[in-house]
């Protein structure tokens, strides 16, 4: 989302012209970075390349073949651009203003899949992506439901692109909003707080308009400051969430709203590896607890706070237990695919029959 420019610049210098420290073993790069900076994790790792006589033995060069073997578009979109903008041209379909890439090699670059289908990056690609039809976005714009998505550039993507299958152009620009809320570019550990409260304001400005009918909002605090492995800046970055959606609950009642918080993911929930007993591993030499960066697979709930519910509706029954005490699912409910035939109710509308079924029973 050209959220670190910086960064797609380092890896641009390292890969194609060989710009970085030398090592002569990527398992030497490692220990010494490890080495010099204790604690740090693979993610902050700095640049290096493998040399030889101390040559760089594989930067990329005129006559290369590169494929890119991410299939998520978001940060492969960047990189793809850099390599597939023609440096000689003037066309501002190709002009490449981001960073000064130097000279850059003549090669065939494709990416394993067309990252996006509306600026059409890259221009080659391997697998043709899936065409995702019948998004809630398009739904509620043939509804004439206005909508607001807001973010900061960590997630803005989230809320626009990934949300509308792939797609970065909006449905209707006549009925949609979107905001971005630029991120500072700095380790999430040293600001766990992120833009969390200048999201919320924004937010709360354009509610209280009475312009949109339906937001969609991604604090990305839990994942990103999850990732750093940092126990203490996550417990931050939690704490701020918890203030924020204080803020919002507020206004949700002010307005005479709903309110609906899930995720697609567990981060912070688990900030220690473990191992199949349930124990925390602890590194052999220090004895310290191994950082858990990953995603989780921890079941994630869908909080809805309606204060003018009453009786109108309940949560559907999705499993229920016999006089032996076993658990039995009375349907494959529930999964995150639910939720979006869950605002479609909410908001007084009948979800498409080729959805996944809502997650309320109403009275």
């Amino acid at each position: 989302y050209g959220a670190d420019w910086k960064m797609v610049e380092t890896g641009w210098n390292a890969h194609v012209h060989g710009h970085a420290r030398c090592f002569s073993s990527a398992r030497e790069a490692i220990e010494t970075y490890r080495d010099d900076q204790p604690g740090i994790i693979d993610q902050f790792l700095p640049a290096f390349v493998i040399a030889a006589d101390g040559k760089p033995v594989g930067p990329i060069v005129d006559g290369d073949s590169v494929l890119c073997f991410n299939f998520r578009g978001d940060r492969a979109i960047e990189i793809s651009r850099a390599f597939d903008a023609d440096c000689n041209s003037d066309s501002d379909v190709d002009r490449f203003e981001y960073f000064d890439r130097g000279k850059c090699p003549d090669v065939l670059y494709a990416g394993m899949m067309e990252y996006d289908g509306d600026t059409h990056v890259p221009h080659r690609y391997l697998v043709e992506p899936p065409h995702i039809e019948d998004t809630l976005s398009e739904y509620l714009v043939e509804s004439k439901v206005s909508q607001l998505a807001i973010a900061e550039t960590q997630k803005f993507g989230h809320v626009t692109y990934f949300w509308n299958g792939n797609r970065t152009e909006m449905f209707d620009p006549g009925s949609e909003t979107y905001i971005e809320i630029r991120s500072d570019v700095i380790p999430f550990e040293q600001r766990p707080w992120m833009k969390a409260a200048e999201i919320t304001d924004s937010l709360i400005a354009e509610l209280r308009t009475g312009k949109h009918r339906f937001a969609r909002v991604n604090y990305a605090n839990g994942d990103m400051v999850g990732h750093t492995g940092s126990l203490a800046a996550t417990i931050v970055a939690m704490e701020v969430i918890d203030l924020q959606l204080a803020r919002l609950r507020r206004v949700i009642d002010e307005l005479d709203g709903i309110l609906l918080i899930t995720a697609d993911h567990g981060n912070a929930d688990e900030m220690y590896q473990r191992d199949k007993a349930g124990r925390v591993v602890r590194n052999r030499l220090s004895g310290k607890p191994v950082v858990k960066t990953s995603h989780t697979l921890s079941p994630v709930p869908l909080m809805i706070y309606d204060p003018n519910q009453g009786a109108r509706y309940r949560v559907r029954e999705t499993s229920k237990t016999d006089s032996s005490g076993h658990h039995h699912a009375l349907c494959n409910l529930p999964s995150i695919a639910c939720v979006t035939s869950t605002v479609v109710e909410l908001l007084g509308f009948t979800a498409p029959s080729n959805w996944q079924p809502s997650l309320l029973e109403f009275a």
